[in-house]
């Protein structure tokens, strides 16, 4: 039997919900991947999944790591197999709200650069792929450190998710040229399920939104008539992620990846509404006054707020790079619908 060619790129949070349709992407591709998972379990829970999904003839070779530990906590041994890696993704994070920061910090700030300090150590090493925010990284020179008063005010404002995954964008962006690292910020949208199949996997950001109107507890819609929540399919961003190697070349890139063809939030609710049957809500209601309103009213969490906004973003790299790799967003309308129906379907990740 020929032995298997050594990883040429790294995953890590292969196990999470993007982190599985990237792997099976480059699996499909004939690119030799490790995945980073936590445990045997995680591992075992990867290659059913991809078994499942029809990566019959290719698996991953998986090596135990933890982002919150230098080195990624590496054995000497899985640290060696890895000797050939030329593409690292680093798609790990906390992601949940209600957070503490103690919480957040040490995946989504620490961990993003222990990614890049351990990808430095790579001696064939392409790029750096680091997963952000739409929200994140707009500024075009970043800080980092902040001073502790700074932080702090950055955690009280945003939330603990938002305010580390802003601060571990700026550390790699601020570090990566220090240690001559070519980098890669992806800034994706909220990702939604397969365009085909409409598989879900995750739970949060706007399938909460569907949760609630679907229960019928979404009589009062936060936002204005022109608030945009974009969104993209998990298929379409795992495509563009494996091309993002190939096609940048610059030192620092960084791309907002979400579909363009995303209505504003009442009319992607209202489209939702009629697909489930259910009834849209009655009136808008502006966000600032549900901040001030008793969550037990609204039902809000507070830190999903900060993603209601009328801002627009500059995709036009991301747009660039899509059509330099042959890319194009799948038909949005039917994706939604279906991811709808089986986050429906699936009880909305309700054990």
């Amino acid at each position: 039997m020929t032995p298997a060619p050594p990883p040429r790129t790294l995953v890590l949070g292969a196990t999470g919900f993007l982190g599985r349709w990237l792997v099976l992407e480059l699996l499909g591709r004939g690119e030799p991947v490790a995945a980073a998972v936590r445990d045997t379990a995680g591992a075992d829970t990867l290659r059913r999944w991809l078994h499942d999904h029809g990566a019959d003839g290719a698996a991953p070779t998986t090596v135990t790591a933890d982002l919150t530990r230098p080195g990624l906590g590496l054995s000497p041994e899985d640290d060696a197999r890895l000797g050939e890696v030329r593409d690292v993704h680093n798609l790990a994070a906390r992601y949940a709200f209600g957070l503490t920061r103690a919480q957040a910090e040490p995946a989504n700030v620490h961990g993003a650069l222990h990614a890049l300090h351990w990808s430095a150590t790579r001696p064939g090493l392409r790029r750096l792929v680091h997963l952000s925010g739409y929200r994140v990284g707009r500024d075009p020179r970043p800080r980092y450190p902040l001073d502790p008063s700074a932080t702090a005010t950055l955690y009280s404002r945003l939330g603990a998710y938002e305010a580390s995954k802003h601060l571990g964008d700026a550390a790699v962006r601020v570090t990566a040229p220090r240690l001559g690292v070519p980098l890669t910020t992806v800034n994706p949208s909220s990702v939604i399920g397969h365009s085909r199949t409409g598989e879900a996997g995750q739970y949060l950001g706007p399938a909460q939104l569907v949760r609630q109107l679907h229960r019928g507890r979404l009589p009062l819609l936060p936002g204005t008539r022109r608030t945009f929540l974009p969104v993209v399919t998990v298929d379409h961003l795992a495509r563009f992620l494996t091309a993002v190697p190939e096609h940048d070349r610059d030192p620092l890139a960084a791309h907002t990846v979400l579909d363009p063809t995303t209505p504003c939030l009442p009319e992607l609710i209202t489209l939702l509404a009629r697909h489930l049957g259910v009834r849209p809500p009655r009136a808008l209601i502006p966000v600032p006054l549900v901040r001030r309103l008793p969550r037990v009213l609204t039902g809000a969490d507070p830190e999903t707020l900060t993603f209601l906004s009328e801002d627009r973003y500059d995709t036009g790299s991301a747009e660039r790079l899509a059509a330099d790799a042959g890319l194009t967003h799948p038909p949005l309308a039917p994706a939604l619908t279906r991811w709808a129906t089986r986050l429906v379907e699936e009880g909305f990740g309700a054990p």
